[in-house]
């Protein structure tokens, strides 16, 4: 027979959740925001500044655009709820790789020639680090 708890033992408690993971989220979100926002209402602008492989046209710029926008709130929604946490992840982290991927295949036609490095680089490192978010999720849900 088992023993009840006395009062002053532990209630159970719920799994541990990362501490560093909804702020993580919500600035992830905050970032697919303003990109999302940005690549939509100027994409000349965001052309100039880090986009310029190839012609310029403001259709795919948006279409881009769009990706962010809907990223946005379904990563601040998995802030809060964390059985949303681990697909949102796995969808962002695998556009982030994919997207990286890309990069890399058009390294050398980019202008000015540092950018393509850098957008590579830059997207390789935040598909990693979504990642490693990703795998952090998994493991939580699997604690639950």
């Amino acid at each position: 027979m088992q023993a009840a708890s006395s009062p002053t033992s532990p209630a159970p408690s719920r799994p541990a959740t990362a501490s560093w993971m909804r702020p993580a989220l919500l600035a992830f979100a905050a970032a697919s925001l303003v990109q999302g926002l940005v690549l939509a209402l100027a994409p000349g602008a965001f052309y100039d500044a880090i986009a310029g492989f190839g012609a310029r046209n403001d259709h795919f710029l948006r279409d881009n655009a769009a990706f962010y926008l809907a990223a946005a709130p379904a990563l601040a929604v998995a802030a809060g709820r964390p059985s949303w946490r681990a697909p949102v992840l796995a969808l962002v982290a695998l556009q982030f790789a994919l997207h990286a991927l890309n990069h890399l295949l058009d390294i050398g036609d980019a202008d000015p020639s540092w950018v393509g490095p850098f957008d590579f680089a830059s997207l390789l490192v935040v598909a990693a680090v979504l990642g490693i978010m990703l795998r952090t999720a998994l493991r939580e849900e699997d604690a639950r």
